[in-house]
């Protein structure tokens, strides 16, 4: 593998557990252990055993199959988020974030007409503008942001009034 210094850094400085973590988290589709071998600059055995660990602890999720495939699991990350939030932020700080949740939801709701991000159809764009289109296609890609984090900042606060009743939290 051809590396600049970042990369000679990275791939000294980091184990190859962690270099194939590194790859796990930004890995959305299913990806064979050879694929994270190449990418990590490891061996296929390697690479497999740090899956296989991943997967063990729920950090990745594993397909069967010749080869099996690997990708982030997303449950995972999502419950780590909410954990952090739920640690980081008080009940009435994150009922806030909620509200300006909601208040970017129904504005996009109010701009598409439509319920949901899923529910704007290409004829209820009606743009001829190159970058018009991009513009809404952007604008519908930070609406299901924004529906995604609702539920998160919704589980947070659970959390949050769940560990402060605890004696968890100051």
């Amino acid at each position: 593998m051809d590396r600049d210094g970042a990369g000679d850094r990275w791939h000294e400085e980091r184990t190859t557990f962690q270099r194939v973590y590194d790859l796990l988290v930004g890995t959305d589709e299913f990806l064979d252990a050879s694929e994270f071998a190449e990418r990590a600059d490891c061996s296929p055995g390697g690479a497999r055993s740090a899956l296989e660990q991943l997967v063990e602890m729920g950090v990745a999720e594993r397909r069967d199959g010749r080869p099996a495939g690997y990708r982030r699991n997303e449950a995972y990350f999502r419950w780590k988020r909410v954990e952090a939030l739920a640690r980081e932020h008080s009940p009435s700080e994150l009922r806030q974030r909620l509200d300006d949740l909601a208040a970017s939801e129904e504005s996009f709701r109010e701009r598409y007409g439509v319920p949901t991000p899923e529910a704007v159809t290409t004829a209820d764009l009606q743009i001829d503008d190159h970058d018009a289109a991009h513009e809404r296609l952007d604008d519908l890609r930070e609406w299901r942001t924004v529906r995604r984090d609702v539920e998160i900042v919704r589980r947070a606060i659970e959390r949050a009034e769940t560990t402060a009743g605890d004696g968890v939290r100051p």
